[in-house]
């Protein structure tokens, strides 16, 4: 079996670690996500570090990734040192490693150190909590300021933005950056990126209006076109729930 990696110049000594990512994976039980990948927190080299283990592609995925296109552990290493580039939050990213088989994409790993979160934006949707207001207040900031240096997070998503709250402020933390856009975005586009994130009404106006403000909108304009971009994702998606229930 081949392997292809690449780590932070800062983790050198993280080479062999990846090498032998395999093993030390399946050694620890500590799964902060299991679904199509899986996320491990585990404390390696003395750093505490997430470990994503990209969920093995099927056979037509696995030629694509080996000879076409990136596969998401590279992705998820370069766009992560893009982000650092940019001075955007997101983990510190320290390598990746894919093995091959037969020339063929198999297994895949990503690793970056733990970024110490709070919440993550999904509770402030979900929860409601009395801080709400203040929070989608510097949400809507941060996102304004992602923006103006052109980046596009594809799954701008309640779990994929991590938050702490440092002294009044609120920091946010991008994960699952893999699928991620480097691109100008003017004016108006910027309120689509909110489309994922299943606020409700109240919540969306109230981050149209900051962000409008940010960005020297007319505040009207903006509330009508986060809630239309909105509209039109939650009804494909109920459209797409209904078809598959039937």
């Amino acid at each position: 079996m081949s392997y292809k990696l690449e780590y932070n110049e800062n983790f050198k000594n993280f080479r062999d670690v990846l090498l032998k990512i395999k093993s030390i994976f399946l050694q620890n039980s500590t799964v902060i996500h299991l679904a199509r990948n899986e996320l491990k927190v585990i404390e390696i080299e003395g750093i505490q570090t997430v470990v994503k283990a990209f969920r093995v592609p099927n056979f037509i995925n696995q030629f694509v990734y080996a000879y076409i296109r990136k596969s998401k552990a590279y992705k998820a290493f370069h766009n992560a040192t893009k982000l650092h580039e940019l001075q955007v939050s997101t983990p510190e990213a320290i390598g990746y490693i894919e093995f091959f088989e037969l020339g063929l994409l198999k297994e895949s790993f990503f690793i970056s150190k733990e970024f110490k979160y709070d919440f993550t934006i999904a509770h402030i949707r979900d929860d409601q909590p009395e801080y709400k207001e203040k929070v989608l207040q510097d949400f809507a900031e941060f996102t304004y300021y992602i923006h103006t240096k052109g980046v596009w997070h594809v799954d701008y998503s309640g779990g994929n933005i991590l938050i702490k709250k440092e002294n009044e402020k609120y920091i946010f933390s991008l994960v699952d950056i893999n699928r991620m856009k480097f691109r100008q975005i003017t004016e108006y586009d910027g309120l689509q990126n909110f489309n994922k994130l299943w606020f409700n009404e109240d919540d969306l106006t109230t981050i149209a209006k900051t962000y409008s403000k940010l960005a020297e909108l007319d505040e009207d304009k903006a509330i009508s076109e986060i809630l239309k971009h909105d509209k039109k994702l939650k009804d494909k998606v109920i459209l797409k729930r209904k078809l598959k229930g039937k």
